[in-house]
């Protein structure tokens, strides 16, 4: 199994960073696992005109939208098209993702990368490989009151708005919750928890 991690967290030494660790060693007990790190790269979350004329253009002269589109972008389509297991962790910040993973999902998972439109106007992806998407999260909002204050925002945002919306419905959200308030020992769980998830082969 091929899979790609997008990270998104700015500090080495963050739970998020272990976590990343974490599933690196599951992913790679049963095939490969590549990494995005939106930060060490530099990733321009901003939309751009470029971007924009580019996502107009899809659809009838998808030359010219392809032209537009810059070498990083570019260069996450390719790994994205190999992918089988599509992955994100990230802390989660004011309830939803930080400002680079929010505009990896604008400028990424577009028409002609993660997927087409069909005659009737529906999305389809283009991600022919891709089995599951996951997200792993931290933050320090008691999961009960997440759903019950913000309806599980990030959730309804990146599976029912953005991967389900162009056919992906494998989806899977770990959410840790009250990170800066537990102990060590769960931290470990935790961590255990994810690399035992990430070597598993079954969707």
């Amino acid at each position: 199994m091929k899979t790609l991690i997008v990270f998104n967290h700015p500090y080495d030494g963050s739970f998020c960073n272990a976590l990343l660790m974490a599933a690196k060693r599951g992913a790679e007990q049963c095939g490969e696992c590549g990494v995005i790190y939106l930060d060490k790269e530099n990733f321009n979350p901003v939309m751009s005109s470029h971007d924009l004329h580019a996502f107009v253009l899809a659809r009838h002269e998808p030359e010219k939208a392809l032209a537009l589109l810059d070498k990083q972008v570019l260069a996450y389509k390719a790994k994205l098209e190999e992918a089988e297991h599509l992955a994100f962790i990230f802390p989660v910040w004011w309830m939803l993702m930080p400002a680079l993973t929010k505009g990896f999902i604008d400028r990424v998972i577009v028409p002609l990368v993660a997927y087409d439109y069909a005659p009737d106007g529906t999305m389809q992806s283009r991600l022919e490989k891709l089995k599951r998407v996951t997200v792993v999260t931290t933050m320090n909002t008691p999961p009960d009151v997440y759903e019950r204050n913000f309806g599980n925002a990030l959730s309804k945002a990146l599976f029912q708005g953005t991967f389900e919306a162009i056919g992906i419905k494998n989806c899977h959200w770990i959410s840790l919750n009250m990170v800066s308030g537990v102990d060590e020992q769960q931290r470990e769980r935790w961590l255990k928890r994810v690399e035992e998830y990430f070597s598993s082969e079954t969707f």
